[in-house]
């Protein structure tokens, strides 16, 4: 059975690389004519570069980007803050990296292609008459997702924010994101990989209101005099523009029938923390490993289920913490700027809230323990539904881990994955083997015949290798 992937973002060729990893069948396709060259979305969360690594196809990304260590906050041009980013904790073993999303999509083209699959331009869905599985990868604007009828509720949060990608000689440290929050308003700069390259960003003023294409470097111009006191002269080249609003949106569900949705056609929300592109990762390859096995056989369709038990709460946490960044940052009241500039904001000077921030962006702690596949009872960590630490990542390759000394545990699970599906890896502590999923999450802890149930139990159908006497 083919898996029909619909838009060719991140989320999109990270479902078809996971998809065609676990021997499914796939094609992707785009409505638009060829890849897009605009930067749009900024930066890999610790946890992007670790489905990235997963799926074989991080290459050189993370040598390639800039390394951010900083978030500086000024209030009034003076700074306030200094956030402390990027930093080695004994969660956060890996930073993140600010990169264009043009960067991070032709990596995963790359690996696509290694994996014998192309996107196929030029496509656009009309109707939804698959006789597969369908995955809407497309956007906020999804068309699937329309077509499937799916409800997508929210409410804008910003009317209009402006951005550009320049070139400017500006004395600014490049290591970090600078901020400029001055009543209601605020000004953004963020290092882009290149000697001089930054992405401006900033609300519309009200004297702007819906600026030209032709318009928006001048406004940005004024913007960053006004904000920063740097004369606009010290950018020399501005490249892309474009302008957004902030809406925050939540599909009705996540899968109709045959129709699965991930990324920004299950959710939207504000740009502020760097949540989008991983968190689009994340969902890709939480749907992966699940619609592999249901495509290929090795699962009833009734897995897929635990997909948007999984990954919609996760969603909801986004929403929620971006949009508080969001009014936090804007300071929309009076007593909110008040509280921001002399409470919130010098709070992030301390190292607890910095390590919150940090560990929080960083995606790394989400757990499924809560979900249908998870458990909530206390007992020794990880707990099923955890993500699992340490693992050498780039081996994974969409398989599974048993972490175990004991052979026949590893052949119950080859009887239910496939002989080719299971990674071997030595145990961590205690003599119980350890499954861990294709997403790095903790499936199951026991014998060979705990691991048996599990699979059972999960994949919903027998085994496809018979047990050896």
């Amino acid at each position: 059975m083919t898996v029909l992937v619909v838009g060719a973002g991140p989320t999109g060729l990270a479902l078809a690389c996971g998809l065609l990893e676990g021997g499914a069948r796939v094609r992707i396709v785009d409505a638009a004519p060829g890849p897009a060259g605009t930067s749009r979305a900024l930066g890999l969360q610790p946890r992007g570069v670790e489905v990235l690594d997963r799926l074989g196809a991080l290459g050189d990304l993370p040598e390639r980007g800039v390394e951010v260590r900083s978030v500086l906050v000024h209030v009034d041009r003076r700074e306030i803050a200094r956030l402390r980013v990027g930093g080695v904790t004994k969660l956060v073993t890996r930073p993140g990296v600010m990169m264009s999303q043009a960067e991070v999509e032709g990596q995963l083209r790359a690996r696509l292609a290694e994996l014998g699959a192309a996107v196929e331009w030029g496509h656009e869905v009309t109707a939804l008459d698959h006789d597969g599985w369908i995955a809407g990868c497309d956007g906020a604007h999804s068309r699937v997702r329309k077509l499937a009828g799916i409800p997508f509720p929210g409410v804008p949060l910003i009317e209009r924010f402006l951005l550009a990608d320049v070139r400017a000689d500006l004395p600014l440290d490049r290591t970090a994101v600078s901020t400029w929050v001055d009543g209601d308003r605020m000004f953004a700069l963020f290092p882009l990989p290149g000697a001089d390259r930054w992405r401006i960003l900033a609300p519309e003023p009200p004297s702007a209101a819906e600026a030209e294409a032709s318009d928006r470097a001048a406004v940005l111009l004024g913007l960053l005099t006004e904000h920063t006191g740097f004369p606009a002269g010290l950018v020399t080249e501005v490249g892309w523009t474009s302008a957004f609003r902030i809406h925050r949106r939540l599909a009705g569900t996540y899968r109709a029938g045959r129709v699965l949705l991930a990324g920004d056609a299950a959710h939207v929300h504000s740009p502020f923390g760097g949540q989008g592109m991983n968190t689009g990762l994340g969902d890709a390859e939480n749907l992966a490993w699940k619609l592999a096995l249901v495509a290929t056989g090795r699962a009833d369709d009734r897995l897929l289920d635990t997909y948007e038990a999984e990954r919609r709460p996760i969603a909801t946490e986004v929403l929620g913490s971006t949009s508080a960044m969001t009014r936090l940052m804007l300071g929309r009241t009076t007593a909110g700027r008040l509280v921001r500039d002399h409470v919130l904001v010098p709070l992030m000077n301390r190292g607890f809230v910095q390590r919150r921030i940090a560990e929080a962006s960083s995606q790394l702690r989400v757990s499924y323990r809560r979900g249908p596949l998870g458990s909530a009872h206390p007992g020794r960590r990880p707990r099923a539904g955890d993500r699992v630490a340490g693992l050498p990542w780039s081996q994974m390759r969409g398989r599974w881990a048993v972490l175990t000394a004991d052979d026949a545990a590893v052949a119950a699970a080859r009887r239910h994955l496939g002989p080719d599906a299971v990674l071997v890896l030595p145990p961590i502590g205690g003599s119980a083997a350890s499954l861990v999923r294709p997403d790095g999450h903790l499936a199951c802890r026991g014998d060979a015949a705990r691991i048996d149930r599990w699979l059972t139990a999960t994949l919903g159908v027998p085994p496809k290798v018979p047990a050896v006497a």
